[in-house]
């Protein structure tokens, strides 16, 4: 079996964007978990628009899964918090579009909240994942 497969119900309407419905993943796969991955860069700054947050949210998530000899092909679950704003369409199409540029048409499960906030008013958006992988695949 591989390492884990989309579950798609053929008694389901198709997923309303790039993500799957849910995802098996095989025993004895290793796993990250990450925490929410904030839009923060290495000396402390945040970019001012949300893209550019997004942009940074899916680099760092990269980074944390190349430390654990992952890539974005591994993950299995994506949660993302957004700020609710006035232009919450716009800004939610914003990180859509950052995340399926991120996954290059990798499929996972996603969910998707809005939140009144988040721990630093600076940040607009928030992002978590699970990644799984055989071991020493």
């Amino acid at each position: 079996m591989a390492k884990s497969r989309e579950l798609a119900p053929p008694e389901m309407p198709a997923p309303v964007a790039q993500y799957a419905h849910g995802m098996l993943v095989a025993a004895g796969c290793e796993f990250i978990f990450t925490s929410g991955v904030v839009p923060t860069m290495r000396d402390g700054s945040v970019p001012p628009t949300i893209g550019e947050q997004a942009n940074l949210v899916w680099q760092n998530i990269s980074v944390i899964l190349a430390e654990g000899s992952m890539t974005i092909s591994d993950v299995v679950s994506v949660t993302t918090y957004v700020v609710n704003s006035a232009d919450l369409g716009a800004q939610l199409k914003i990180v859509m579009a950052a995340r399926d540029a991120a996954m290059s048409g990798h499929r996972a499960a996603s969910t998707l909240v809005t939140v009144p906030a988040l721990a630093r008013p600076e940040w607009l958006l928030e992002i978590s994942v699970v990644a799984a992988r055989q071991p020493n695949s």
